[in-house]
């Protein structure tokens, strides 16, 4: 049990911020990353759709057997997350907005959060609901930052553009009586922007990341359920839904380290 690997899936690469977390947090696991590429994005589809491909995607990892799978995704853990537990109830299954959510109730002072995402994130207000469960006292302003998800593909990370951007998103947000004192980047592109967007807000201001608090909470669930891997060193397998090739050379900046074409596996959901 201990050595079964851990499910991801995102709709692309972003979802890659988590796993470069659990990287960091969790060196010996075993993991299996699917991108949907040849649907994303997923956040500006419509629920229905949203809950239909992220039952394929857990439906094609669990053919390895799995010891957890972890929802990369902030759209999916904000619309389908209740549909996939309730499909897969033997198996631990963690989301991104809970670990954010309580990052940042823990990060707030003045109890304003603010929340950048995608369309269906900010709509579905899946954050806002998970924040008020732990702060009722919190103030939460959403805002879907849409064209944020195309500039970390096309590595437009830092620099005039980034930041004029940053800037265009959050203008109404920074113009508030009351300023949150936190942002959270609920989207698992966002995390490429943060510097860009830190430089914006300014020092004072906390990002969350969520896919660093993911891996945290992955990680103290392992240990509660005594299934740390037991291995020298673990393992990484990648699935895609299109292009492996552009997977390689999208998901490479967002992990930080080269694939090759044998770590990268095509497959049809």
């Amino acid at each position: 049990m201990n050595n079964k690997a851990i499910g991801l899936f995102d709709s692309g690469v972003g979802g890659l911020t988590v796993l470069k977390a659990l990287l960091q947090e969790l060196p010996r696991e075993n993991y299996i990353y699917l991108g949907d590429t040849a649907r994303l994005p997923y956040g500006t589809k419509s629920k229905e759709t949203i809950i239909r491909y992220a039952l394929q995607c857990t439906e094609k990892l669990m053919e390895n057997d799995l010891k957890m799978l972890v929802v990369a995704c902030n759209t999916v853990s904000s619309v389908a997350l209740p549909s996939i537990t309730e499909k897969y109830p033997h198996i631990q299954i963690v989301g991104v907005v809970e670990p954010g959510a309580e990052a940042a109730c823990q990060s707030t002072k003045n109890n304003h959060i603010a929340v950048l995402g995608t369309e269906s994130t900010i709509k579905g207000k899946a954050y806002d609901k998970a924040i008020l469960a732990i702060n009722p006292k919190a103030v939460i302003t959403g805002k879907p930052c849409p064209l944020f998800v195309g500039m970390a593909e096309e590595g437009i990370l830092k620099g005039h553009l980034a930041e004029e951007m940053a800037k265009h998103y959050l203008k109404d947000i920074l113009k508030q009586e009351h300023i949150p004192d936190t942002i959270v980047l609920g989207c698992t592109h966002f995390p490429l922007l943060k510097e860009a967007i830190q430089n914006v807000v300014g020092k004072d201001i906390h990002l969350v990341d969520s896919a660093q608090t993911t891996a945290k909470k992955v990680h103290a669930m392992l240990i509660s359920s005594n299934a740390l891997s037991d291995r020298a060193e673990g393992t990484i397998h990648f699935l895609t839904t299109d292009d492996i090739a552009k997977f390689r050379a999208v998901g490479e900046p967002f992990l930080g380290f080269s694939l090759n074409s044998s770590h990268v596996e095509l497959v049809d959901l």
